[in-house]
């Protein structure tokens, strides 16, 4: 599931860290290079923010816990690089749905 390392990103306000899921073969079975594959917009939730601050003062809560699959939006993000592996820093907006 989540890595010791991944752990150590704590996000901020509604901000997730996501480790992306690359598709590395298509529908037909032809493995892709690089190159070739297309941004990814599914990925695993490693750690989730405590929530953005409303007006009133109460955090929202988040909608999302470690561990889900999420589909978020194509170009929606920061990439990050920790200690080897690559994640996404994205909105709690920015994420379209669960799979389930």
């Amino acid at each position: 599931m989540s890595t010791a390392s991944a752990t150590r990103i704590r996000p901020l306000g509604d901000r997730v860290v996501v480790k992306a899921l690359k598709q590395e073969k298509s529908a037909g079975g032809i493995v892709l290079p690089d190159t070739a594959q297309e941004k990814p917009q599914m990925g695993e939730v490693i750690s989730v923010g405590p929530g953005r601050i409303l007006d009133n003062g109460e955090r929202s809560k988040m909608d999302v816990v470690a561990g889900n699959k999420i589909l978020f939006a194509k170009y929606s993000g920061t990439e990050v690089k920790f200690e080897g592996a690559e994640y996404l820093l994205i909105n709690e907006k920015d994420i379209l749905g669960i799979v389930e």
